[in-house]
């Protein structure tokens, strides 16, 4: 039996279990891939107080889980595959093992969409589907393609603009939906070109992708782009990992919360990016792992 039960280990979760054990509370966090989640896959960390300098995902990441040991917290690398949150004790069912604890923090965060364009299943691992952090270097010198507006997507690209030959953003608005820093960078670097309103409709090749089909919004006109062996990086959004709760209230598959981070069912909690919120950031879901591990951490008290 533990107190705390925290699924998911990315910033939120050992937010959420680092403030949980620092109030004498036993604490365990279930995480089904790494710790620092979606993060631990990001090429920088920015605008996050306190980070080192050239801070990247995998190196902030190491320092989450290194935190969370010097706080003596348990780290099961394992997947949920089923939750019972509606008792007083509640069950969390793993593959291998069940967890029962009095109180849940639901931090399981959000997985990326796939856009579901021809090839990009077919060349995954030859193209698509792939990490700048880790496969920059092995496309060095070929074509990148960024598809996606927001920060992290330019963010990404900008990234990749010190090893591809040529870094194309594709986005289907008419305007980067990136902030000013970012937006301002891709204006002044050389080898980066931006086709908005677009979006990339094909991928083909032989045996690797080798080219693109890109089409106009507007027009709706097909433009087919030659670039053998090129990479490309897909930030088409993100679904939250909500599926094995379906008894706690939720918006748009994201669940719902109040000030204290709780849910609609008595002991269970929920932070970071898979929580309805406006903001979706680093900082924010440190933020919601801390308020609701104080307040479940009264909540375990009030049991006693």
């Amino acid at each position: 039996m533990y107190d705390i039960c925290v699924i998911g280990a990315g910033p939120a979760g050992i937010s959420s279990a680092v403030y949980a054990a620092s109030r004498g509370l036993k604490t365990i966090v279930l995480e089904q891939k790494k710790v620092g989640g979606l993060l631990g896959s990001v090429s920088t960390v920015t605008h996050y107080a306190g980070i080192l300098a050239d801070e990247t995902g995998e190196s902030f990441s190491l320092r989450l889980k290194e935190q969370a040991e010097r706080a003596g917290i348990e780290i099961a690398m394992e997947k949920v595959v089923e939750a019972d949150l509606s008792g007083e004790v509640k069950r969390i069912v793993t593959e291998g093992t069940t967890y029962e604890a009095k109180v849940v923090i639901i931090a399981a965060g959000t997985t990326p969409r796939k856009l579901g364009i021809p090839g990009e299943d077919t060349f995954a691992g030859r193209g698509t589907g792939l990490n700048p952090a880790k496969d920059a270097k092995k496309y060095e010198g070929r074509e990148a393609f960024v598809v996606g507006g927001a920060d992290g997507a330019v963010k990404e690209a900008l990234f990749l603009s010190k090893f591809a030959s040529k870094v194309t953003i594709i986005h289907f608005e008419d305007t980067l939906g990136a902030i000013p820093e970012f937006t301002e960078k891709v204006k002044r670097t050389a080898n980066m070109e931006v086709r908005l309103h677009s979006r990339l409709s094909r991928i083909e090749g032989e045996g690797q992708a080798d080219r693109i089909v890109i089409e106009d919004e507007h027009t709706k006109e097909q433009e087919w782009i030659e670039a053998p062996g090129c990479a490309v990086y897909i930030y088409a959004g993100s679904t939250p990992n909500t599926s094995l709760y379906p008894e706690l209230e939720k918006k748009d598959g994201y669940l719902v919360t109040n000030e204290k981070q709780e849910t609609n069912l008595p002991g269970v909690y929920a932070a970071g990016d898979i929580c309805v919120k406006l903001v979706r950031q680093a900082a924010t879901a440190v933020s919601d792992g801390a308020v609701a591990a104080i307040w479940a951490a009264a909540y375990v008290r009030s049991l006693s």
